[in-house]
């Protein structure tokens, strides 16, 4: 029998989502570091899409993160490129449910925003768009990610992690093969193994799945970390 489901507001105001530690001191890179989660250094790839994206006339890169924590990420990228010449080239955007950031260098136009990802009206398209541990701890999963998908440019990568488990029935079994197969129908690549979801190029997905609420006393996922599951009506 599945538990009783929580709303957006009343998931929002959980002690396991607002409290969350998965991704509040991560770097850009090293060993507690975006590099490390995602496989790439985001700067490195920001670097490489702005020299393309120049001779192609494109005027600016853009990157947002997901569930930022504290933007450390963000803030170092931002250093780094305006210390190389690209500060204007590239413009960084984050979000984050809890309003913990850390303190700006002079200088800084990174933009933080404390709001939840799954109410926020996206100011996109975007080139990049990443979600390290945070899908771990929202509602409608599937939501965040078709709109993410969704905010991207034509060119654009999607990279998140993400617990398939954590998908749900309504009668309280994982989706499994219905989750797998929906994502991989709309073009989304989903790595078991690393629990990595990636998606090149803006498309719009519709998963024939109807959200029903979440639950934040699932317990540990992968990570070792409570989680939050999330319950849907499959279509078929």
């Amino acid at each position: 029998m599945p538990p009783r489901l929580l709303d957006e507001d009343a998931l929002t105001a959980s002690s396991v989502v607002a409290n969350r530690a998965m991704n509040r001191e991560r770097q850009l890179a090293g060993v507690n570091s975006y590099e490390r989660e995602l496989g790439f250094n985001p700067l490195d790839w920001l670097r490489a899409r702005a020299g393309s994206e120049r001779h192609a006339g494109q005027t600016q890169i853009t990157w947002l993160d997901l569930c930022c924590g504290t933007g450390q990420a963000l803030l170092q990228a931002g250093d780094l490129l305006r210390a190389e010449g690209l500060g204007l080239a590239v413009r960084l955007v984050g979000v984050d449910l809890v309003d913990a950031f850390a303190p700006r260098t002079p200088g800084s136009d990174v933009e933080l925003t404390t709001t939840s990802i799954v109410t926020w009206n996206w100011p996109g398209p975007f080139d990049l768009i990443t979600c390290v541990h945070g899908l771990h701890y929202i509602g409608d999963k599937l939501a965040v990610i078709t709109r993410a998908i969704d905010a991207l440019t034509e060119t654009g990568l999607f990279i998140a992690d993400f617990d398939a488990v954590s998908v749900r029935r309504s009668n309280g079994q994982a989706a499994g093969r219905a989750l797998t197969t929906a994502l991989r129908t709309s073009g989304i690549s989903y790595d078991a193994r690393r629990h990595r979801l990636t998606c090149q190029g803006r498309r719009e997905i519709s998963p024939p799945f109807t959200y029903l609420g979440a639950d934040d006393r699932a317990g540990p996922n992968y990570t070792g970390q409570a989680a939050v599951h999330s319950f849907y009506q499959v279509e078929y």
